[in-house]
């Protein structure tokens, strides 16, 4: 299986192209797509839609994994983030790839083996789990998580621990 994965965030959203299944991925490519501060939001969407659209055409995913929806204490953070999610996803729907959305808590515990990890714990396990050369950026490093994650999720003996994935 082959799958994009998303970070979704407004300025700085994770990306990854993973091939493979729950007993072995290989992380095809990824980085973060980083948007200067004065960009007005409207164009960060834009960016954001374009870039997954050319991972699509590139690569060919049969799917795609993102960050769920998480709770932010500032509803103008949340609004930002909902439009960077709500842009990946319009992309997959646009190619008409299954989207399937994973909350922060179930990436590290899939990845880290506890839920509260943090983000130098997960960018160090996806470097050891996919064998990269290099510790990646904190939201590659996420995005990589997102799409283990559902590589993960899709063994029939550990399915029952992603009870909270949802097909969106």
């Amino acid at each position: 299986m082959r799958i994009v994965a998303i970070d979704p965030a407004i300025r700085n959203t994770g990306f990854a192209v993973l091939d493979g299944d729950h007993k072995h991925a290989v992380a095809l490519e990824y980085g973060t797509l980083s948007l200067k501060n004065g960009l007005p939001q409207s164009a960060c969407l834009l960016a954001i839609h374009e870039k997954v659209c050319a991972l699509i055409e590139q690569w060919q995913p049969d799917e795609l994994a993102i960050e769920g929806i998480i709770f932010v204490q500032s509803h103008r953070t949340a609004i930002y983030m909902g439009s960077a999610r709500a842009a990946s996803v319009l992309a997959a729907a646009r190619y008409g790839l299954r989207i399937m959305e994973y909350p922060p808590t179930c990436v590290k515990l899939a990845t880290v083996g506890r839920g509260a990890a943090g983000k130098q714990q997960v960018a160090f396990m996806m470097r050891a789990l996919l064998g990269l050369s290099e510790t990646p950026a904190p939201d590659a490093a996420d995005a990589l998580a997102i799409g283990f994650t559902h590589l993960a999720a899709s063994d029939p003996l550990k399915a029952h621990l992603f009870r909270e994935r949802k097909y969106i």
